[in-house]
């Protein structure tokens, strides 16, 4: 196992060398001034695809959270910010960490993490909002590569060695060389691979607020967690300061200079939506390790005196409780007094269900995708209520219609092909698994699933078709090495009908 680390980690550090001594060569010759320096280190492509090694681990790990609603509201909110600040060069995606540290942070290629307790210690919308705008701004100033750039100059060992193991993960190594890797380059944090100078951070809060200020959010949200984040600082012992503060470190000066930059625009005086508070509160139910334990905190509170999303997260708590009854009376409360929001439909179809009131449950979702079609959530639950209940085509035909329209996640193809599975539809079940392989890079994984349809006898002869152009095309990208354990794996029957 070592020696294969070692050996996979001098390939990716010997592409890294060579590309920082291209560079180097380049600066030394003083070509002529094209472009960014950074894109000598690394191009946006690269970024992306770096980016997309790194989720691919992260995924892997099991940390994301997949939970459809809060999901859907942290895209909603980074997208909003996003299209203020990008210029079309990056297509963005966010996501949230199923981690209590107060952090967020930005990677490669547009892909914006937040920690789940970043979340719960925001106050208001506008805070979390500015933690967006900040991370948005890193990835669109490109202070990756700058920073890349910038070490290269002072460390190309340690440079090298850091591109190799992101290099390594690009190219399909798993998690142990990557981080095995970065360990050896910089012995930090996944964070801390690349930190940002001062004047990053500074130049990621102008672009920031200007961003928030345009996307409608209170330009102040920014400055304003900064404030709550440097009161912890003072306030606790250095080894139990917040990860936000060691990544993104905040001063005296720092804070005056996010409030100078606000105070150039209008002060926007906002109401949290909807969605935020629903995100939040399902957060908070899913903090605690057990049912009992997010019902009691819940309960501390009179119901009467309670807050909309205090009372959502109550019926929440009830819910995954079994207190089925309870849920349903608050659910019903809720979307009786205000249809807009989807959770309150959704919460009150689950709970309908559980307390078998079949016809009820079916009504409450379909009177919902009528007033709110293709939302991902909403018919994410709805699929799966229709699996519950046996319906197993219907809910199939829903998700197709919804995932040809929308990217879908890994876990929403495996709902898929469980959906197809069921309803008896084989080959297309066993061609979603392929893709949710091919989406963990298993890219061996995603052909072994499409050769076991090509072998069902039923299979129609456009299926056939599909997916031996699927196999064709996926072959491509594959290494020497791959393609040769792909040709150890090969059932003698189909490598027969493949020579004939």
């Amino acid at each position: 196992m070592i020696n294969r680390i070692l050996k996979r980690a001098c390939t990716g550090l010997v592409v890294a060398v060579a590309i920082l001594a291209a560079a180097a060569s380049a600066d030394d010759i003083q070509l002529p001034d094209m472009g960014s320096p950074a894109d000598a280190i690394l191009s946006k492509s690269t970024e992306a695809q770096i980016g997309r090694a790194i989720m691919r681990d992260i995924r892997n790990s099991g940390m994301i959270v997949e939970d459809p609603q809060v999901a859907e509201y942290i895209n909603e909110i980074g997208h909003r910010i996003a299209v203020q600040a990008n210029d079309g060069d990056y297509s963005f995606s966010f996501f949230v960490v199923n981690d209590s540290r107060i952090n967020a942070f930005a990677l490669p290629g547009g892909f914006i993490g937040v920690h789940t307790g970043l979340i719960e210690a925001s106050r208001n919308e506008d805070e979390l909002a500015g933690v967006l705008a900040h991370e948005v701004a890193h990835v669109t100033q490109r202070h990756i590569a700058r920073a890349v750039h910038a070490s290269s100059r002072q460390s190309m060992l340690s440079t090298a060695l850091m591109l190799g193991a992101m290099i390594l993960g690009a190219a399909g190594g798993d998690g142990d060389v990557v981080q095995a890797g970065v360990a050896v380059a910089q012995g930090t944090a996944a964070q801390q691979q690349i930190n940002f100078t001062r004047s990053n951070e500074y130049e990621a809060d102008r672009i920031g607020i200007r961003a928030l200020a345009e996307a409608g959010f209170d330009p102040h949200g920014m400055d304003s967690f900064f404030e709550v984040m440097s009161r912890q600082e003072t306030s606790s012992p250095d080894r139990r300061l917040p990860d936000f503060l060691r990544t993104h470190p905040v001063t005296t000066a720092r804070i005056s200079e996010a409030k100078s930059r606000a105070a150039d625009y209008p002060r926007a005086v906002t109401d949290d939506s909807a969605s935020y508070g629903i995100a939040r509160a399902r957060i908070l139910v899913d903090r605690y390790d057990t049912p009992e334990l997010a019902v009691e905190y819940f309960e501390r509170r009179d119901y009467a005196e309670q807050t909309e999303f205090e009372r959502y997260g109550r019926a929440v708590a009830y819910q995954r409780n079994g207190q089925h009854r309870e849920a349903n009376t608050i659910f019903e409360e809720l979307s009786r007094n205000d249809m807009k929001v989807i959770a309150y439909h959704v919460g009150l179809a689950q709970t309908q269900l559980a307390l078998e009131s079949y016809a009820a449950s079916r009504d409450t979702f379909t009177r919902a995708i009528e007033l709110f079609p293709r939302n991902v959530p909403l018919v994410i639950h709805y699929a799966e209520a229709l699996l519950q209940l046996g319906e197993a085509e219907e809910a199939h035909a829903i998700l197709l219609d919804l995932l040809n329209n929308v990217p879908p996640t890994p876990q929403q193809v495996r709902l898929i092909a469980r959906a197809a599975n069921e309803a008896g539809d084989v080959a297309e079940s066993l061609y979603y698994m392929s893709e949710f392989r091919l989406m963990s890079g298993d890219l061996i994984g995603g052909i072994s699933f499409l050769r076991q349809a090509l072998a069902l006898p039923e299979l129609q002869e456009i299926q056939r078709i599909r997916f031996e152009a699927r196999i064709d095309f996926i072959r491509e990208y594959m290494s020497e090495e791959q393609l040769k354990q792909l040709q150890r794996a090969q059932p003698a029957s189909t490598s027969a009908r493949n020579n004939t």
